[in-house]
């Protein structure tokens, strides 16, 4: 398998192995699949963002002066990561911010509270990677508990 592009590990999604970072980065066809792991339902969502922004930047050059509340609900922990990540993007989108922590402060199956730090987008400054469009239901699956470990497709 061809190192990845991303400076992160790359799994098989076929391999069953369990990855021994808090993300890592999945090899799919035209998209970026993440798998993230944590000891609680709060950590695995925190992960999943912090491998979303690696996907778009580098993270170790954002600073943290903005801490942003995001707040969101679904039907299910599924639906909920989802929901999550398509919001955090929403903010890139319209606030024009990048972040580069993650403090989950309420999570539960269908509920989640948390504040991204970072800080607005400055070309000049951050070393802008991928897009990311969307976070995808595609091959979406959370299992385990505690801790857990989930899997979701980036549209890029």
């Amino acid at each position: 398998m061809p190192p990845s592009r991303y400076n992160a590990s790359v799994v098989n999604i076929d391999s069953g192995k369990t990855p021994p970072a808090p993300f890592t980065l999945l090899d799919h066809t035209a998209d970026v699949g993440i798998v993230a792991s944590g000891r609680d339902l709060a950590a695995l969502f925190a992960h999943a963002a912090e491998g979303m922004f690696s996907v778009m930047v580098e993270r170790e050059g954002v600073a943290e002066t903005v801490r942003r509340e995001v707040v969101v609900d679904a039907a299910d922990r599924e639906a909920l990561l989802v929901e999550w990540l398509n919001e955090l993007l929403f903010v890139v989108d319209v606030d024009r911010l990048v972040f580069r922590r993650f403090e989950v402060v309420e999570c539960t199956e269908t509920h989640l509270r948390a504040f991204a730090c970072g800080e607005r987008i400055d070309p000049s400054r951050h070393q802008l990677k991928t897009a990311v469009k969307a976070a995808t239901y595609h091959m979406l699956k959370i299992t385990g508990g505690p801790p857990y470990r989930a899997q979701v497709i980036l549209d890029v």
